[in-house]
């Protein structure tokens, strides 16, 4: 089995070398309707010919130039994913929901080439491209019969390209304990590793159909829930955002394509049960959910966050299905998954996927060196662990093919991410015990994750410290059933001056993303700080949220 994985993946190449493949099988259902894998893949040739031309590029090769692109979730994104994969480029897809500061951070860290955008924003980004000197595409709603010539697919230089391995793909933006975004460059083969581990794991096939109800900037949204089903011929039905009421709809809709697999993060569970407890009271609707669900849809996933117990339960007596939890992170793909057949043990993330491997460890400082003591180290096939370890606290570290290239342009935090041998720190901390991995959550209390996205604490201080009334602030996120974790803010102000969480929302909304705007304020005296001006969070968390 070995031997013949080894060789089948040094095979690297994108997804829509696949395409042509599955023809006129539906790809994409969105607003604007059905879309082939014929029709994504002429039109992405279309694009990245326009791509070529507008940065005069006549090699048809941008060598890892970087590409820009601000789309819906619909089938526009894929179109400009290809286009620049094709076109020899990496692509950074933007967010729509960012405010314009911190997309012009993406487009100016990441040095794009070009800015591609959807008819719809162009309004949006044209002033930021045209400040930022970067010439802008604008993507034109396509009425194409995708009856291109396979010709023209021949004619791509890069189709037949022998060197995708290394070749950078997608740069996604994490923000890190430290300050501000860091772009995580993977490469096709690392992209193309977490790919084939979910659909050989998963078992994904081009039966299936999968709902797609998450942002395209993350993991999750773009390997899990879009290339996964492309890369098998599978079909994807993509709702511009979530809204619990057309996720019900859609999951026990008998209409053709029947949904089969979905995944989520654990927010949207709680805002999904919700739903139901408003509307489907009736004992006679309940049944019908949980037979339907049970009869058509064969998998679902949770993930981006730590899953509740209380959530993973009620979900399974509504839907008769256990959300299948795993692990992942922007700068390693998938690294850990429960069983799809087989036991899924409530709060732990299962077993390293294929070709992953996981240590725990903990560091240590000898003689002014560092070294790690190892508690555990596995692969798909099993863990060793050292004995008298089992069940200690350290921290994750994972190696093999899906971990990422670098940092964009930032070679000091690449090399201070990575262990001396090679292994990638993950900053979670892990146990091993019973035969499964748990996580015990982040090392730094400076991550705070909600709703499933990965917000940095000083980050978000250094926003709020802008604000005319805030002298100064520590962020925290105390536990919430429905979101992982808040984000609340604990406030020193000016003498004499108020402020609500209103008007922190009213001021904030220029320049912060949503999701990062603190929900809660506390306001005090002063803040407490040691001889090195440091914070204890931890002691912050203890004292207002004693739960």
């Amino acid at each position: 089995l070995q031997t013949t994985r080894a060789a089948y993946n040094s095979d690297v190449s994108p997804v829509f070398t696949r395409a042509s493949a599955f023809g006129d099988k539906i790809a994409i259902v969105d607003q604007n309707g059905e879309h082939t894998y014929r029709d994504l893949l002429s039109q992405s040739l279309h694009l990245s010919q326009e791509i070529c031309r507008a940065l005069e590029c006549s090699s048809r090769d941008l060598k890892e130039e970087r590409i820009s692109f601000l789309c819906p979730n619909d089938a526009s994104y894929v179109v400009a994913q290809w286009a620049s994969w094709m076109s020899g480029g990496i692509a950074v897809p933007l967010y729509k929901k960012h405010p314009v500061q911190e997309l012009e951070y993406v487009i100016q860290d990441s040095q794009s080439a070009l800015v591609i955008a959807a008819e719809e924003y162009v309004g949006k980004i044209a002033p930021s491209a045209e400040k930022l000197g970067v010439p802008i595409l604008p993507l034109l709603r396509s009425h194409t019969d995708g009856s291109m010539s396979h010709a023209a697919l021949e004619d791509s230089p890069l189709t037949t390209c022998s060197s995708w391995k290394d070749r950078g793909a997608m740069i996604i933006y994490t923000s890190g304990t430290t300050g501000r975004p860091k772009g995580v460059l993977s490469t096709h083969e690392n992209v193309q590793a977490v790919t084939t581990g979910l659909v050989e794991k998963w078992e994904w096939k081009k039966e299936d159909v999968i709902l797609h109800v998450l942002p395209l900037h993350h993991v999750h949204g773009v390997i899990n829930k879009l290339l996964c089903p492309l890369w098998v011929g599978a079909t994807c039905i993509m709702l511009p955002e979530f809204s619990a009421q057309m996720v019900w709809k859609k999951l026990l809709s008998s209409e053709a394509p029947r949904i089969s697999v979905f995944m989520a993060v654990p927010t949207i569970y709680a805002k999904l049960m919700e739903y139901y407890d408003k509307h489907f009271f009736q004992p006679q609707v309940q049944d019908f959910v949980r037979a339907f669900c049970q009869e058509n849809i064969r998998l679902m996933v949770s993930g981006s966050a730590a899953l509740p117990v209380p959530v993973l339960e009620k979900w399974k007596s509504i839907t008769g299905h256990t959300l299948l939890e795993r692990y992942g992170m922007t700068e390693i793909g998938m690294a850990l998954s429960n069983p799809l057949r087989g036991v899924r043990v409530p709060g732990s993330v299962g077993t390293p996927l294929p070709g992953v491997e996981v240590r725990i460890a903990t560091e240590t400082l000898k003689n002014g060196g560092r070294s790690y003591t190892v508690h555990a180290q596995g692969d798909e096939y099993n863990t060793q662990v050292t004995p008298g370890l089992e069940g200690q606290e350290g921290e994750l570290l994972v190696k093999g093919p899906s971990v990422f290239r670098e940092y964009w342009n930032r070679p000091r935090e690449t090399a201070d991410a990575f262990t001396p041998d090679g292994w990638f720190k993950t900053g979670d901390t892990a146990a091993y015990k019973d035969g499964v991995y748990w996580i015990k959550g982040r090392t730094s209390v400076d991550i705070i994750k909600n709703g499933g996205f990965k917000i940095s604490a000083l980050e978000v201080e250094r926003h709020l410290l802008a604000h005319p009334h805030i002298t100064d602030v520590a962020v925290i996120g105390p536990p919430d059933m429905v979101w992982g974790q808040r984000v609340s803010a604990v406030v020193q102000l000016r003498k004499g001056k108020m402020l609500s969480v209103k008007d922190l929302k009213d001021w904030a909304r220029e320049t912060m993303a949503p999701y990062t705007i603190p929900t809660e304020l506390i306001v005090v005296e002063e803040i407490p700080r040691n001889q090195m001006g440091k914070v204890n969070k931890k002691e912050l968390l203890q004292r207002f949220y004693p739960a």
